[in-house]
């Protein structure tokens, strides 16, 4: 058991930290959705939640997933490049599950979320960290 544990260390990581970073996230858009939506629309709101969610990300990833040393600017700026493509497919999807197929907000954001959860492994592990050997 150890070692399939050791062999799959930074996809068992990924999927503990991606299980913070998608709670983070989700209850940071909804909670800003709760209080600021009187004031700002779903894009203004969604923003701001991003923001905050791409940079707690970033350190779980850096730190405990990937753990590369260094780079920190280069893999920062990488790692709004792939977000920022999640961001835009985002924008995209979240007015479309609304108000086209009626969603509900808070479900609606829920199945972005997940579907960037699994896509973002991938794309971080390619290109963000990508100088850092992995070991599965």
């Amino acid at each position: 058991m150890r070692e399939v544990i050791m062999k799959h260390r930074t996809k068992i990581t990924y999927l503990i930290v991606g299980g913070w970073n998608t709670l983070f996230g989700y209850a940071s858009f909804s909670i800003f959705y709760f209080f600021l939506s009187q004031r700002f629309n779903s894009t203004v709101i969604l923003t701001i939640s991003y923001v905050l969610s791409i940079t707690n990300a970033f350190i779980g990833y850096k730190a405990l997933v990937f753990r590369t040393r260094g780079n920190v600017l280069k893999e920062y700026m990488r790692f709004y490049v792939i977000y920022g493509g999640a961001y835009v497919a985002n924008l995209i999807l979240l007015p479309v599950l609304m108000g086209i197929l009626l969603l509900n907000v808070y479900i609606a954001q829920g199945l972005i979320v997940f579907l960037t959860v699994i896509s973002s492994y991938i794309f971080h592990k390619r290109f963000t960290f990508k100088m850092h050997e992995h070991k599965e």
